[in-house]
């Protein structure tokens, strides 16, 4: 603000489905409570974070609300709003338990992020690759940004 209006302050942009995420446990996802699931961890520790998800008591056969619950506000990121709908009835009706609700947040977890991951171990192989792909990035960024710098510049009086 010293130097004028450079910068532009920008709006929180938050869409309300994704404000709270919940995590493993239940509470709110977060690294500090050591209850995420990372993208591109191996992955018999995503099995066995999905599989771990906190549940309730409730027997397989017991009908369960789904709003509220961490395996299906997980799945809704992941799935086909078909899908989620569907999973949505099997917890209603009942005779669906938490281990076929986690297996298909896996299968929909795996489905979303594996192209990435792919492409991650791809381009992990080929350092040159990634090498170049750094450079054209910082090239654009450079180019990009370079208007704005030559105003901060020109504020400051350098």
């Amino acid at each position: 603000n010293a130097y004028g209006e450079i910068f532009k302050m920008p709006d929180a942009y938050i869409p309300e489905t994704v404000a709270t995420i919940p995590g493993t446990d239940g509470q709110k996802m977060s690294k500090s409570y050591h209850n995420t699931i990372e993208l591109f961890e191996p992955n018999g520790s995503i099995k066995k974070k999905v599989m771990g998800i906190v549940t309730d008591s409730k027997t397989m056969e017991e009908p369960k609300e789904p709003e509220g619950n961490s395996i299906y506000e997980l799945y809704k990121l992941f799935a086909t709003k078909e899908e989620v709908e569907q999973m949505a009835a099997s917890f209603r009706a009942g005779n669906y338990g938490y281990g076929h609700a986690k297996k298909a947040l896996l299968e929909a977890y795996h489905r979303l992020f594996d192209p990435f991951r792919a492409k991650r171990e791809e381009l992990a192989k080929d350092t040159a690759t990634l090498e170049d792909i750094l450079q054209e990035g910082a090239r654009k960024a450079r180019a990009a940004a370079a208007p704005t710098m030559e105003r901060v510049r020109a504020a400051v009086g350098l």
